[in-house]
């Protein structure tokens, strides 16, 4: 099978059977390491939604996990008199689904963006959700570009090149890559980005996208796996480990634009968090709490930090025409 039908059905039994997040999971996302990711989000929706004139809106989370980060976004818009009409979250994880009611009774699931109501603006926050979406992957052979494939052999699975010739699917600014080069692409990640698009171009909204990635397009095998908070084959354990990609960023952009939607700069997410006032809500926590202070520190450096989450996760915003350009961001559109 392709790498992509592969990363499909392991990560949609993986993500049916557990809930993968934490110490005694497999990896820990940002809302998990701190309530200030979170609440930045909640004040980046307060100030976008006041900017728009305080429109009545649905607060929507693609892949929100356990609901942390939407507990901590909805306490800090309410805050600012910020309360969505209708809490949507898409999830197909039966745990994930019962962790997320624990935390947000009122919130309605959704199997697909094209549940979602239209009767109101969107606001859509999607973390950590585009990387572990199916890629395809492309390989240069000597005679042009192939198609990744998962074959078993000697009863062990492992990345092989197809046979049928694959150069149209990969990019032309890649195609001179040398030999053994590695080149992904997302449609599906496209898909769901084109069609979210078109609803904010309809409904209105806007929709953030916080993510470990890149701006495209470039070549490299980014396909890995993790298993107890350690990197591990992505090919050894199928179904047991969460398979995930870095995002590209250009490729999300390319398909929005076509919606006529408004597209940010990209961001690190050191740099958004910062603007946002990420130092001024630690201060205010540690004044709070002063036997917490360094612990509250180290989780703001972990999120911030050049060395730790705060270049290699990237953010972007998509608004829909009449509404304001977004915070924390500065430069150019893509």
């Amino acid at each position: 099978m392709t790498v992509a039908d592969f990363m499909a059905a392991a990560n949609g039994h993986y993500y049916a059977t557990r809930d993968p997040l934490g110490a005694a999971g497999d990896f820990t996302t940002a809302p998990e390491i701190s309530q200030m990711f979170g609440e930045m989000i909640g004040v980046w929706i307060a100030d976008l939604w006041s900017r728009a004139g305080s429109p009545a809106f649905r607060y929507v989370e693609l892949g929100p996990g356990r609901g942390t980060l939407a507990v901590d976004a909805l306490r800090t818009m309410a805050r600012f008199g910020c309360t969505p009409a209708g809490i949507d979250l898409v999830e197909t994880s039966p745990t994930l689904r019962a962790a997320q009611h624990t935390r947000l009774p009122a919130a309605e699931h959704r199997d697909e963006v094209d549940a979602l109501p239209d009767d109101a603006p969107l606001i859509v926050v999607a973390n950590e959700f585009f990387d572990a979406l199916p890629i395809h992957q492309y390989v240069r052979v000597a005679d042009g570009w192939r198609e990744r494939m998962v074959e078993r052999r000697d009863g062990l699975l492992a990345p092989v090149a197809g046979e049928i010739p694959a150069d149209d699917a990969v990019p032309a600014s890649l195609r001179g890559h040398p030999e053994g080069t590695i080149v992904e692409t997302a449609p599906v990640s496209a898909a769901i980005m084109q069609r979210c698009a078109f609803r904010l171009a309809r409904q209105g909204g806007a929709m953030l996208v916080i993510d470990y990635g890149y701006a495209g397009p470039a070549a490299g095998d980014t396909l890995q796996a993790v298993k107890a908070h350690r990197f591990v084959d992505p090919f050894a354990d199928p179904g047991e480990v969460d398979l995930t990609a870095h995002v590209d960023f250009a490729a999300l952009a390319e398909a929005a634009h076509g919606a006529g939607v408004f597209v940010s700069p990209l961001a690190t997410q050191g740099d958004w968090l910062r603007r946002l006032g990420i130092d001024a809500r630690l201060q205010s926590l540690a004044a709070a709490a002063p036997t917490r202070a360094d612990e509250l520190k180290g989780q703001r450096d972990r999120l911030v930090d050049a060395q730790a989450m705060g270049d290699l996760f990237k953010v972007m915003a998509f608004t829909a025409p009449g509404w304001s350009a977004p915070a924390g961001f500065t430069g150019d559109a893509v």
